[in-house]
């Protein structure tokens, strides 16, 4: 038999599964009737073992190929009767709020909230998002959402990735502890110098000052000094303002090209960073829920099941619907041994065909499961 006729017989082989693959996709529908009647879950992981077993029996050696064409045939079939569970889900109610206004445009001007001082990353990321912003600096993360959850701000904008250094834990414990909605996003590219009082030598130095993401985006040229104390700043901006305010010598800061001019210091080496693709995201916050027009990334923190294949339920989930995730990041859950929450981030958007039914098959198959926001990334 030659290469045409194997092809021509997978072809018909291809069609006859197709057909059956529908049938028993359509099927769903009346699977999903009967569980809204009876208030049923759509897991059910003991007819799911059941199925699987019975056809393991029959598979021969080819077990280890049918279980995986099986369960993935099973994720799909779950996804298709979530269309049609009519059980009301937080996640929907709170896209319906948050979509009410869709068609509005992401504004200019509004109170934002920001760590630091004047002439921080957080400082540009504010003025870009909002040209027309009023910015209260505070001195923390936790600040930022204090400011906004009290209503002395509307939005706050904070650091959540670093391209060379990694996430910024804390923003994403905040996020996970508080009820806010991401509304925006931005990326800026991040230069890092180190700045002294004019007259200071290198070889003068014996304290460097700055943020601790900013010393691990540093790190090759600090581990090429000697004898120096590194030591860690709640900002870089602030760093920069305390060596300018400071009356001991051989301090220095890591901060951004603007503070030097901004509090009178020199700057001894330039680009300093370990990369030359050094870029941070920061987010906006928002207590009020808002979907703005043009919004095309999703955020989550959701917890699975401490079981054998339970996240990768979850990643079927999105394979099903063909939704690109772009960040999967684990979280210890605190007081739990061994168990993880884990930060999404999808490149969809809630207007899309099929991703709202999939954020609500999402939050009845999680124990927990938040939705952070649905944005624009600019």
């Amino acid at each position: 038999m030659d290469i045409a006729e194997i092809r021509t017989k997978i072809d018909a082989i291809d069609s006859d599964m197709l057909k059956l693959f529908l049938q028993r996709m359509e099927l769903m529908h009346d699977v999903a009737d009967y569980k809204n009647v009876h208030n049923l879950s759509i897991v059910d992981r003991g007819r799911e073992r059941e199925v699987l077993a019975r056809l393991m029996d029959k598979a021969g050696d080819m077990e280890e190929y049918a279980f995986y064409f099986f369960s993935k045939l099973i994720s799909l079939a779950c996804a298709r009767q979530n269309e049609f569970i009519s059980a009301p889900t937080k996640v929907r109610a709170q896209v319906e709020q948050m979509t009410a206004p869709l068609q509005e445009v992401f504004p200019k001007t509004g109170t934002v909230a920001c760590q630091g001082v004047e002439g921080s990353n957080a400082q540009s990321a504010c003025d870009k998002l909002l040209p027309r912003g009023r910015i209260m600096y505070v001195k923390s993360f936790k600040a930022v959402f204090e400011a906004v959850e009290s209503g002395l701000c509307k939005y706050g904008v904070l650091p959540v990735e670093n391209s060379s250094n990694g996430s910024v834990r804390a923003v994403y414990e905040l996020l996970l502890e508080n009820q806010f909605s991401i509304v925006r996003s931005i990326t800026l590219f991040i230069r890092h110098e180190l700045l002294v009082k004019k007259g200071t030598k290198l070889e003068d130095i014996r304290k460097i000052y700055s943020h601790p993401q900013a010393l691990g985006q540093c790190s090759n040229f600090l581990s090429s000094l000697r004898g120096i104390e590194i030591l860690p700043y709640d900002n870089t901006a602030s760093a920069a303002k305390m060596v300018s305010e400071s009356d001991e010598p051989g301090l220095a800061a890591i901060a951004a090209p603007d503070c030097a001019n901004l509090y009178g210091l020199t700057s001894l080496r330039s680009d300093i960073q370990d990369s030359d693709n050094n870029y941070t995201r920061f987010i906006c916050i928002s207590k009020e829920p808002v979907i703005y027009a043009g919004s095309n990334h999703i955020s989550l923190i959701l917890a699975c099941n401490n079981t054998p294949g339970a996240l990768n339920d979850i990643l079927s989930k999105l394979a099903a619907r063909g939704v690109n995730m772009s960040k999967l990041e684990s979280c210890p859950v605190t007081g739990r041994h061994f168990e993880f929450m884990f930060f999404l981030e999808l490149d969809a958007s809630v207007q899309d065909p099929g991703v709202l039914p999939m954020l609500e098959d999402l939050e009845r198959s999680c124990p927990i499961f938040r939705f952070l926001g649905n944005y624009a990334l600019v």
